[in-house]
């Protein structure tokens, strides 16, 4: 349970003002169809983070436990810092299809390719590797990533004006930076 919580609770404070909740936010102003577009960000972040947590757990594997604590723990430090960095979304999704199953399609296309080495899917990775489990942190971080994502998708621009994201990265720092910290001392 510890494994999905800190999954989570991490993966969500991250996306907020992350460049795949301002796609959401994008492709939802452009189609203005939630659901595709939801089901279509809940399809990339399961394939996603299913390959970052096998790729973590695999890890794990090959790591003694003092290595493993280091590694990860200088992971989650780094993700700290990279947390304070804003992302800036200067790609455009063309509008091809206005289909159900168009928005899916370029709605998971996009999501699963701007996630690759995102610092959420690399997140989910080291918690697979610290917890040495792939079932609850996928199932922790894709939770996360909804959690952000789908009200993304339902307020659409409004919730990028009213979100103060200067504030939330350093939440997210923050975070990354104690668990690093944890990691470190007491794992």
């Amino acid at each position: 349970m510890e494994a999905f919580l800190i999954s989570t609770g991490l993966v969500s404070i991250a996306e907020i003002g992350d460049k795949t909740m301002l796609l959401a936010i994008m492709l939802s102003a452009t189609w203005r169809r939630p659901l595709p577009i939801i089901l279509g960000i809940l399809a990339a972040t399961l394939a996603n983070h299913l390959f970052a947590a096998i790729a973590g757990s695999v890890l794990a594997r090959f790591m003694d436990g003092e290595w493993l604590r280091w590694v990860v723990g200088i992971a989650f430090l780094g993700f700290a810092a990279w947390a304070l960095i804003p992302d800036k979304f200067e790609e455009k999704a063309e509008v091809v299809e206005k289909t159900f199953m168009g928005i899916f399609w370029t709605t998971t296309a996009a999501f699963f390719v701007i996630e690759m080495g995102d610092k959420t899917q690399v997140a989910t990775a080291m918690m697979a590797a610290r917890f040495e489990t792939v079932l609850p942190v996928l199932a922790g971080s894709t939770l996360g990533m909804m959690l952000v994502n789908g009200p993304a998708v339902l307020l659409g621009e409004v919730a990028a004006r009213k979100l103060p994201l200067a504030w939330i990265r350093l939440a997210a720092a923050a975070g990354f930076a104690l668990t690093g910290l944890w990691v470190l001392v007491f794992g």
